[in-house]
């Protein structure tokens, strides 16, 4: 099955973060078959005061079910040192989101697929978009369609993962 996660790094050696949660992926039943360029971008959410992140993201196949691919994120996250806990949208090495599976629409206590805040932010449409220019939500919305009303994000292009 089809899988999209995305990558985010604010703290330390951004792009090296985003590259060794890339490699660290890879096996366990996980393949890596795509990446989008790196974007800076600003914060979002409730602390918007921290350092810009480096995001990209990630097209993998995976007959891992969510929760199992959702382990393996979470898993990769505490290798390369994020701390469980601490402030929702603050900063950190790294982070491995979830974002669709498939035509998979899940939800448990762990998770929500598609990932719940995937139109409301420019930092994973954009990257999104540019590994599929067509991808659609389970329910035929086109991500295209969001990127309208996320124009006054900033998302830069910094180069490649």
């Amino acid at each position: 099955m089809t899988g999209y996660l995305g990558l985010g790094s604010n703290e330390g050696d951004r792009l090296g973060n985003l590259r060794a949660a890339r490699d660290a992926l890879v096996g366990g039943g996980i393949r890596v078959t795509g990446s989008s360029s790196v974007f800076e971008t600003e914060p979002q959410g409730d602390v918007l005061d921290q350092p810009d992140f480096l995001n990209a993201c990630l097209r993998v196949e995976t007959e891992l079910g969510p929760e199992e691919l959702l382990d393996a994120c979470k898993a990769v996250e505490r290798e390369l040192g994020r701390e469980p806990g601490g402030p929702r949208h603050g900063p950190r090495p790294v982070d491995v989101d979830l974002l669709l599976l498939g035509d998979l629409v899940w939800s448990s206590p762990r998770l929500t697929l598609p990932h719940p805040e995937l139109l409301r932010r420019r930092f994973v449409l954009e990257p999104l978009l540019e590994l599929d220019p067509g991808l659609r939500l389970p329910d035929g919305t086109a991500l295209s369609d969001a990127l309208e009303g996320v124009a006054g994000q900033r998302v830069d292009p910094v180069g490649s993962l």
